[in-house]
C-alpha cells in the first residue's frame, strides 16, 4: 500500500468519526440562525386555539356564518376589512382576546395603521395577561410584541407605542433578560422627561412592588405636569394609601374617576 492511498483511507476514517460520532460539525452562524428559528416557533397556532374553543351550537354558527362571508370576499377589501373586524370583535366578546387579536392583526395588515396596529398588539396583551395555559400566553406575548413593533416603525414618535412594548415584556419577561421591560421604561423617562404616560407606569409598577415612595415621586412628577390626568389621580390614591397618608388618599379619592 503505497503512501497516497494510506492518507485516502486515514482521510476517510476521518470523515466517518466526524459523521456518526458526534463531532461537531455545523457552523456557529448556522447555529445561531438555527437557534434563533427554534426561539420563534410559535407554542400554539389560531387553528389550535379556534379548535379548542368551547364554543355552543349558536355562537359555532354565527362564527361560520362570518368566516363564509369572508371566504367569498376575495379581493374586495373593504368587505373583507369589515369581515375581520367583526369576527375579532366577536371572538374578543366571547372571550377568546387570543383569537381576536389575531382577526385584529389581519385586518392591521391591510389598513396599515400604527393605530390598527396598536389594536391588535394591545388585544394581544390583554390575551398575554388573562391566560391561563402557557402555550396561549406565549402565542400572545410574541404576537403582541411585533404588533406594537410594526406600530413604532410606521409611527416612531408616538411614546404610548413604546410604553405598551416595554409592557408586554413586563407582563411576559424573558428569563434570560427579566429587567428588560423595566429598562426600557426608564430609558424612555430619560428620552422623554415630561412624558406623563410614562412616569404613571412606572408610578403603577412602583406600587405593584410595594416602591411606594419611589412611586410617590414618579406620581407627583406627573401631577405637577398634567393636574387633571385621572390616571395620575387615581394612582395617587394607591400610593397615598400604602404611605398610610389616608388625608392625601381621600383627597385624591374625591377626584378620581373610576
Amino acid at each position: 500500500m503505497n503512501r497516497n492511498q494510506i492518507w485516502v483511507i486515514a482521510g476517510a476514517i476521518i470523515l466517518f468519526l466526524i459523521l456518526y460520532l458526534g463531532f461537531e460539525i455545523t457552523p456557529p452562524k448556522q447555529k445561531s440562525l438555527e437557534k434563533s428559528r427554534a426561539l420563534n416557533i410559535e407554542a400554539t397556532s389560531v387553528n389550535n386555539l379556534i379548535q379548542e374553543a368551547n364554543l355552543d351550537a349558536d355562537k359555532k354558527s354565527m362564527i361560520d356564518a362570518i368566516n363564509l362571508d369572508l371566504q367569498k370576499a376575495n379581493s374586495d377589501s373593504i368587505k373583507k376589512l369589515g369581515l375581520l373586524k367583526s369576527l375579532s370583535g366577536t371572538w374578543y366578546d366571547l372571550g377568546y382576546p387570543s383569537i381576536a387579536g389575531y382577526y385584529a392583526e389581519e385586518a392591521a395588515d391591510i389598513i396599515g395603521t400604527d393605530a390598527s396596529w396598536a389594536i391588535a398588539g394591545t388585544t394581544y396583551s390583554i390575551c398575554t395577561k388573562n391566560a391561563k395555559e402557557d402555550k396561549t400566553k406565549q402565542f400572545c406575548s410574541k404576537r403582541a410584541v411585533k404588533a406594537f413593533e410594526k406600530a413604532i416603525s410606521i409611527a416612531p414618535e408616538v411614546v404610548d407605542h413604546r410604553i405598551n412594548l416595554a409592557n408586554c415584556y413586563i407582563d411576559n419577561p424573558n428569563p434570560a433578560t427579566p429587567m428588560q421591560g423595566i429598562l426600557m421604561l426608564k430609558d424612555l423617562n430619560t428620552k422623554y422627561p415630561k412624558s406623563v404616560a410614562v412616569l404613571n407606569q412606572l408610578g403603577k409598577l412602583a406600587l405593584q412592588t410595594n416602591q411606594s415612595e419611589r412611586a410617590l415621586e414618579r406620581l407627583e412628577a406627573a401631577i405637577l405636569l398634567e393636574p387633571e390626568n385621572n390616571v395620575t389621580i387615581c394612582l395617587l390614591v394607591d400610593a397615598y394609601t400604602q404611605l398610610g397618608n389616608n388625608a392625601k388618599a381621600t383627597e385624591y379619592k374625591k377626584k378620581c374617576v373610576n
